[in-house]
């Protein structure tokens, strides 16, 4: 396992930050790499190595609600305006003016409306498996449960009582050892149903996640997990401290976020690049496709043989990628 950078804090936007940062202080501008659910800056750290040993500062926070930093108790205190925020007040923290903001799945998601809320703070934006789109054209959770159904696990967690939140946090073992794992080959998965404006595609399989997590069983598992024993139990550990209820509020914004980005200006509007993983179930390279329209400067990467969690399946890949536009596009 690799060892992390010594944690730090800063307290920004009305939280207190924990976050790791790697590489020489004078580079600039630096990358922020952002992760998803449920995840922690710890699922960056090949990257953080690699990058900060070819001369790159790197700064990975655990975001609002995750691991060492704060998780407040009122749902909208997860909103996009709270945890594109955070990150600004971070760059604040560190005296950095501008920086590259990389995300992957809900990290993705907020370093696009980086550009679009902080276009002074931010010199490029790289989305990993989450592609940029345009606003729905209705509340996502709606178009989500009229195609999905009341048990897609992403209306399933606008449930105020905290099920889902219960079923994790009582299995949080069971929970990692059922999302860490590398998909099955392509020819054994069905394929995605077409995208939704403003949301992408997602597959034609059970997202009933709770339910599957509630009655899993690793052991009949045919997927191939891809974290160590050593790397497994950060996960699980930090999780059993914090509970899940900090980043499944992320997703309970999701229709106050839509709400208020109906005068948002959704055009991208600095050097930005999309890597996509091929075998993603849930955010399919399909997702990406248009992305154009709305980000005129943009490079895509398809890596190959990769599932949803790119950055821990496929590190050097990413990484190198990562070093390779850095250096092209900024010096």
């Amino acid at each position: 396992m690799i060892d992390m950078p010594p944690l730090q804090f800063a307290h920004v936007n009305g939280i207190r930050m924990g976050f790791y940062e790697a590489g020489p202080k004078t580079d600039t501008p630096p990358l922020v790499l952002c992760h998803g659910w449920p995840e922690l800056a710890f699922s960056w750290r090949y990257q953080i190595k690699a990058l900060s040993e070819a001369g790159i500062r790197v700064i990975a926070p655990d975001q609002r609600g995750y691991g060492a930093t704060d998780c407040p108790e009122p749902v909208e205190a997860y909103d996009i305006e709270h945890l594109t925020g955070d990150l600004v007040g971070l760059l604040d923290h560190l005296g950095i003016d501008k920086a590259i903001f990389v995300g992957h799945d809900w990290g993705g998601f907020v370093v696009w409306q980086m550009p679009l809320r902080y276009l002074e703070r931010v010199a490029g934006v790289v989305g990993l498996n989450t592609p940029h789109t345009n606003r729905a054209w209705a509340d996502p959770i709606e178009l989500l449960r009229a195609r999905f159904g009341a048990d897609m696990y992403i209306v399933q967690f606008q449930d105020g009582a905290h099920e889902p939140d219960r079923i994790f946090g009582s299995r949080v073992e069971q929970t990692f050892d059922f999302f860490m794992r590398k998909p099955l080959p392509r020819n054994d998965a069905p394929s995605a149903e077409p995208p939704v404006a403003g949301i992408g595609a997602l597959p034609k399989v059970n997202l009933a996640f709770p339910q599957i997590v509630a009655s899993y069983d690793g052991k009949l598992d045919p997927r191939q997990p891809f974290l160590s024993s050593e790397e497994m139990q950060v996960f699980v550990d930090t999780f059993t401290r914090t509970g899940f209820t900090g980043g499944i509020n992320w997703y309970r914004n999701m229709s106050r976020n839509w709400q208020r980005s109906a005068d948002l200006d959704h055009i991208v509007r600095v050097p930005s690049l999309m890597i996509m993983a091929e075998n993603d179930r849930v955010l399919p390279p399909s997702a990406a496709d248009g992305m154009e329209k709305l980000v005129p400067d943009l490079e895509k990467y398809l890596v190959r043989d990769s599932g949803h969690w790119t950055q821990q399946e496929k590190p050097d890949e990413v990484s190198a990628k990562l070093i390779e536009w850095r250096r092209r596009r900024f010096g």
